[in-house]
C-alpha cells in the first residue's frame, strides 16, 4: 500500500484487514485505498459484513486482523471529520424534534447540557437545510416528514461539521425513485465540490453507478474490488461467491441472477462505467 503526504494522501487505508464473529469470518485479507472525492459502493449479501465495515471506520468495531488508519491515525468514535448517514428508519408520528434541531444536532450535539443556540450556529443549520432543499420543512417535526425529507435532512446532519469522509449506511431503503434521486445527487454533489471521499453502503447499485469510481463486493469472507465493469461480470462473482452466478446485460440494465442471497440484484442504468478515470484498478481480496 503507498502512503504519502498531500491533498491526495488516502483518507481510508486497510492493510490485510479482517473482521469474525464466534470464529467465523466476515471478511479477511481486506487491502485497499479510498481517496479524496473517491465514491466506493460497497455491494454483497445480507450478513457480509458491510455495516460492520462502516462501523470499523467509525472507530466502534475493532478489526480481528489487519490494519486500518482513517485520516492518517486509527479510528476513534465520535470524529468530526466524518459524516455518517445511517439507514433510514421510520420515526414515531410523535416524534417532536425538528428538522433543524436534528441538523443542530451535528453541530453541537457532542456538548453536555441545554444550550442556546448562537446566531452562528442558527446560521450554519440554515445554511445547511437550504443545501439539501430542506428548507421549506426545517420546522416540521421528523415524525411528520416523509422517508426522503428525511433522509436529506440527515444529510445536512452529517454535512455539519464539513467532513473530509461520508459514510452512508444503505440510506436509500425504502425510498421512492424520485428521493432516490434526490439523496444520491447530494451526495454526490458533496463529493465533487468539496472533494469528500464517499463509502457507500447499498443493495441496489442502479441509482448510484452513475457516480460510482469503484465497487467492493463483499461475500463469503471474500472480496472483490475495481471498477464497476470488472466486478460486476459473471466470471468475477462466480469466483467470489464459489458457484455459478450470471450478470446479465439488460438493455440499460445488470441483473445479477443466482448469488446465493436473493435480494442481490442489481439494476444497471448508467453503463458499465461511469466513475471517474482515476478511479483506480481492480484488486482482488482473499479467494472464497
Amino acid at each position: 500500500m503507498t502512503n504519502h503526504d498531500g491533498p491526495t494522501a488516502p483518507v481510508i487505508s486497510l492493510e490485510g484487514a479482517g473482521l469474525a464473529y464466534d470464529g467465523k469470518a466476515l471478511w479477511r485479507g481486506l487491502t485497499f485505498d479510498v481517496r479524496p472525492g473517491e465514491f466506493l459502493a460497497v455491494l454483497g449479501p445480507n450478513g457480509s459484513g458491510k455495516t460492520s465495515l462502516l462501523r470499523v471506520f467509525l472507530g466502534r468495531q475493532p478489526l480481528t486482523a489487519g490494519s486500518v488508519t482513517v485520516l492518517g491515525g486509527p479510528p476513534h468514535n465520535g470524529s468530526r471529520r466524518i459524516g455518517y448517514v445511517p439507514q433510514h428508519k421510520i420515526l414515531p408520528a410523535v416524534t417532536a424534534l425538528r428538522a433543524r434541531d436534528l441538523v443542530r444536532l451535528g453541530l453541537d450535539g457532542h456538548r453536555w447540557g441545554p444550550r442556546t443556540a448562537s446566531a452562528a450556529t442558527r446560521s450554519r443549520v440554515n445554511e445547511l437545510l437550504e443545501v439539501v432543499g430542506a428548507t421549506a420543512y426545517a420546522d416540521v417535526p421528523l415524525g411528520r416528514l416523509s422517508g426522503g425529507e428525511l433522509q436529506c435532512v440527515r444529510i445536512a446532519q452529517a454535512l455539519a461539521t464539513d467532513p473530509r469522509i461520508l459514510l452512508c449506511d444503505e440510506p436509500l431503503l425504502s425510498l421512492d425513485l424520485h428521493h432516490q434521486r434526490s439523496v444520491t445527487a447530494l451526495v454526490d454533489r458533496r463529493r465533487r465540490s468539496a472533494g469528500t471521499a464517499v463509502v457507500f453502503v447499498t443493495h441496489e447499485i442502479n441509482p448510484v453507478l452513475g457516480m460510482v469510481d469503484r465497487v467492493l463486493y463483499l461475500a463469503r469472507g471474500g472480496f472483490r474490488i475495481g471498477p464497476p465493469d470488472e466486478v460486476m461480470t459473471s466470471a468475477t462473482l462466480s469466483r467470489l461467491y464459489g458457484t455459478r452466478v450470471d450478470v446479465v446485460r439488460v438493455r440499460d440494465r445488470i441483473v445479477v441472477a443466482g448469488a446465493p442471497d436473493d435480494s442481490t440484484v442489481h439494476n444497471h442504468a448508467g453503463g458499465p462505467d461511469n466513475g471517474r478515470p482515476d478511479g483506480g484498478g481492480p484488486s482482488n481480496g482473499a479467494p472464497p
